[in-house]
């Protein structure tokens, strides 16, 4: 890590933005005091993070990782044991964590799985434990390393579809990926890593403008970007230095040159 500096605002749906060993998971590992950074501070609602065992608890109710994998994640014999573990150790009343357990499962579509093991469970089921379990803790802010990691496209539409569920109901949400063409659909900010630094930032048509700053981390546009790049260069037509990102945008571009 070098120089970097990442914010985010309550409510927000951001995306970290680079390609695999850019660093993403080495920084997410800093926001809720699992890694401690060499240089610099971490701040959380303006309060500087210390790495005393109160200050970490306290921290870690209020930011929650899910990792990549999340066999690294589930470890108890039953699904609802496994959620159930964050707010035991919170050492609320049992009925307290009951009711967690059932709405964090409901939440994330897993009702009925609560006798299950986790290891017996599909790639994407686990992944939706493994935010249960997280949910159950009621944290402020979520960050999830390369959620979609190794699931399929329906698998990754509905966990993609939880996480905007989630924010809309007011969670922040930070996640981590490498697809460009994910990010435009559900991240109102964009911050691209390359190489442990942060290197651009912004809406996600401010950072998918720079497109040589995209190639420059190993990335590409998106496929509609990269459809428009085509055609301005073969076609002539004139995008203005501002390629549609996704299909909504695309078709709205479209009807507008057709005008």
């Amino acid at each position: 890590m070098n120089n970097i500096n990442f914010k985010v605002d309550k409510g927000e749906m951001v995306a970290l933005l680079g390609r695999n060993g850019a660093g993403k998971s080495t920084l997410f590992l800093h926001f809720n005091g699992i890694n401690i950074p060499k240089s610099g501070e971490i701040y959380i609602d303006g309060e500087k993070l210390e790495y005393d065992k109160e200050s970490l608890f306290k921290a870690r109710q209020k930011i929650g990782i899910v990792f990549q994998n999340p066999d690294n994640q589930l470890f108890a014999p039953t699904v609802e044991e496994d959620v159930a573990f964050g707010p035991m150790n919170l050492g609320l009343p049992i009925e307290e964590v009951e009711q967690r357990v059932k709405d964090s499962l409901e939440k994330v579509g897993m009702a009925g799985f609560e006798k299950k093991s986790p290891h017996h469970l599909s790639g994407g089921q686990k992944k939706r434990v493994a935010i249960a379990g997280i949910l159950a803790m009621k944290p402020e802010l979520m960050i999830l390393d390369e959620p979609t990691s190794g699931l399929d496209p329906k698998g990754a539409s509905h966990i993609l579809k939880l996480l905007y569920e989630l924010n809309k109901e007011g969670m922040t949400i930070v996640i981590s990926t490498h697809d460009v063409d994910l990010v435009p659909v559900y991240s109102s900010e964009i911050h691209l890593i390359s190489d442990g630094e942060i290197i651009a930032e912004g809406k996600p048509n401010e950072v998918f403008s720079d497109v040589d700053t995209i190639r420059e981390a190993d990335l590409r546009l998106p496929r509609m970007a990269h459809l428009a790049e085509i055609l301005e260069k073969e076609d002539k037509i004139d995008f203005e230095g501002n390629y549609p990102l996704t299909i909504g945008q695309a078709r709205r571009k479209f009807l507008d040159l057709l005008e």
